[in-house]
């Protein structure tokens, strides 16, 4: 937003400035019909103190005249003469004189119209802009007319006098007009331009330090005051002669041509501190020769002019070059603004060293292409900045979401963990309840059966309280342990209680355990696993006579488990109706349906048999552990094989 606006606001001011100049050119075109253009002078030269036009010695010369080719020694005063024939003098005349340099006198007829404050050192700087004055009687005389023009100068600057107009005083208005805007209106609007550009660059670069070209911009603009001075500046104060004055405008020009080259160097975010340096000692050194020395350093003025334009040239060239091989848009708008000063600076030198003849210099009109140029810089930068900053803003909006979602998770992650230990603690008070009040009853209760006077019907009942208390005990491990617990670990009481009561039996066991390390099964699936072990190894005991048994777990790839129990004892038939009507086999069909599997038998008389289950389990999860060597258990003919 900001960069459009800013766009609209500097095409508005070219067109605006644009309008002006063309309107004023028209303006004064039109006038010019009717307007007497005097080209045609006598000049003479006189001393310093001279009051009236010398007799003899009057050289004919053609406006504009510069008195330094002719009389390049003479410091001092030269009269001009000019005429004209008026038809009528009842009507006044405007006269223009438009540049006299450096001070003025102007007689008509031989009456003083104007004169400067200043016409002995330190001289009035009369150059700056075109005079109008109005003539009438009785000065204004019918038939010939002669105008004297008294001017004092320094033969090391030029000095001289430009053509002079006569005519309707509205027709020479408009021609002053335009030589003011010209010569004086738009040096004023360039020193307006720097003044701003000076106080706006400095507060940026006094807000961001870092962007160092603002700084040296500001710099630029700051010398450029005092460099533009020159050309609205109508005395030399506050110095005391025109020597001192040129001096102090040579070292601004120079200061302001390396301050100008750091500039661009920054401006480009290139930091070459050699050419810095040397830049700064070129200027440091015209200041301290003008400072020293400041008759030497106005009257060989072309010497500082010189070596600021190459500087001023080669900047602005290689600029220009670097701004063509680069892709940046600001760099080339800025180079393309620059084209034009450029141009200017080289008639500028042209004409200060006479190779041409002008009486404006135009370098210092430039300042409203600087001004499009930089504002577009600015703009353009800011606008980068402000994609920077919008890029940040939305970098910064996703990692704040992303940290929101990740601290969400920890606060559900740490929410559930609360909650199952909760349930875990909760859990463990009721297994330590059930352990200590009803677990130790129901002991009590079967050392008192076990001791008592036996018959049938209390054996019977005592079988009924261990299958009991097995079935108790299955339910305490499952819930004491916590989810830590892997499979190896929550069948290590259930194979050491049943180790130790198929010794007594008088059966061996080996138990072959493979890939259980590590694996982590839900309670429920936990508490029907070790159920059909314990069903399967109580129907061995009771049922199988057995000599030998042999205990399976394994869990395999993509969720698979296998169970089996097998033995070589009396076996059975399987498909007896009888049998496969039983409790025993039905619950044990049960819990493998549960487990997501099913009840697989193999069994014939007299050769033993293997029952066990095969599924496919989900919901297990599995972090893998390092693997150990197979250990022996303490428990005399049982065997451990781990994964």
């Amino acid at each position: 937003m900001l960069t459009v606006r800013a766009s609209r606001w500097l095409g508005m001011l070219a067109a605006l400035l644009l309008g002006t100049c063309m309107a004023t050119a028209a303006v004064a075109q039109e006038s010019r019909r009717d307007v007497l253009t005097l080209v045609n002078a006598d000049a003479v030269q006189a001393s310093t103190t001279s009051t009236a036009p010398p007799a003899e010695g009057w050289q004919p010369v053609s406006l504009m005249d510069y008195w330094d080719q002719r009389w390049p020694q003479h410091d001092g005063v030269v009269w001009y003469r000019l005429r004209w024939h008026q038809d009528n003098d009842a009507t006044p005349i405007g006269l223009l004189v438009s540049y006299a340099c450096m001070a003025q006198a102007v007689y008509v007829n031989g009456s003083l119209v104007y004169a400067d404050g200043n016409l002995t050192e330190p001289l009035s700087r009369s150059w700056i802009r075109p005079h109008y004055f109005l003539v009438d009687k009785p000065l204004l005389r019918q038939g010939d007319n002669e105008i004297w023009i008294r001017v004092s100068g320094i033969a090391a600057y030029q000095p001289g006098l430009g053509e002079v107009s006569v005519g309707p005083p509205r027709a020479v208005q408009a021609l002053y007009r335009e030589a003011l805007f010209w010569r004086y209106g738009l040096h004023l609007f360039s020193q307006a331009i720097d003044a701003v550009f000076c106080g706006l660059f400095l507060i940026l670069w006094l807000l961001r330090r870092k962007d160092t070209a603002f700084g040296w911009y500001a710099l630029t603009s700051l010398i450029s005051l005092f460099y533009n001075a020159n050309f609205i500046a109508d005395s030399t104060w506050p110095f005391a002669s025109t020597d001192a004055w040129q001096s102090f405008i040579l070292a601004a020009y120079v200061a302001n041509a390396s301050v100008y080259c750091v500039f661009l160097l920054r401006f480009c975010e290139r930091r070459w501190r050699r050419t810095e340096y040397a830049l700064l000692a070129v200027a440091l050194l015209q200041i301290v020769w003008a400072i020293a020395s400041p008759h030497t350093a106005g009257v060989y003025r072309g010497a500082g002019f010189v070596v600021g334009s190459i500087i001023n040239l080669a900047a602005t060239m290689w600029f220009i070059g670097f701004a063509i091989r680069g892709h940046r848009r600001d760099h080339r708008v800025l180079a393309a603004c620059l084209v034009i000063p450029c141009a200017a600076g080289v008639h500028d030198f042209l004409a200060l060293f006479g190779i041409t003849h002008s009486d404006n210099y135009l370098l210092a009109l430039t300042a409203p292409l600087s001004l499009i140029g930089m504002g577009f810089a600015l703009a353009f930068r800011f606008a980068a900045a402000m994609r920077r900053v919008e890029g940040f803003n939305a970098e910064l909006r996703y990692e704040v979401e992303e940290a929101t979602a990740k601290l969400r998770a920890t606060l559900s992650r740490e929410h559930q963990l609360s909650l199952s230990h909760t349930r875990t603690n909760e859990r463990l008070n009721l297994v330590r309840d059930i352990h200590d009040g009803f677990g130790g009853s129901l002991l009590n209760t079967i050392t008192v059966l076990e001791q008592s006077p036996h018959s049938e019907e209390q054996q019977h009942a005592v079988a009924a309280l261990k299958e009991l208390r097995d079935d108790l005990r299955l339910v305490i491990d499952t819930s004491a342990h916590d989810t830590e617990t892997d499979l190896m670990g929550l069948l290590a009481p259930l194979r050491h209680r049943w180790s130790n009561r198929l010794e007594i039996a008088g059966m061996d066991s080996r138990w072959t355990l493979h890939g259980i390390e590590g694996t982590r099964p839900p309670p429920s699936h936990a508490l029907d696993l070790l159920r059909f072990l314990q069903e399967a190894l109580t129907n061995v005991i009771k049922h199988s006579a057995a000599s030998h048994v042999e205990i399976r777990v394994e869990c395999g790839a993509g969720g698979r488990l296998l169970v089996g129990v097998r033995d070589d004892g009396r076996g059975f038939e399987y498909n007896d109706p009888m049998l496969r009507r039983g409790a025993g086999l039905n619950s044990l069909r049960s819990r493998a349906i549960r487990l997501g599997g099913d009840l697989r038998v193999e069994s014939r008389l007299g050769r033993g048999a293997w029952m066990g289950l095969v599924a496919t389990v989900t919901g297990w999860e599995h972090r893998p552990t390092n693997e150990h060597a197979p250990s022996q258990d303490a428990t005399a003919g049982t065997t451990i094989t781990p994964a």
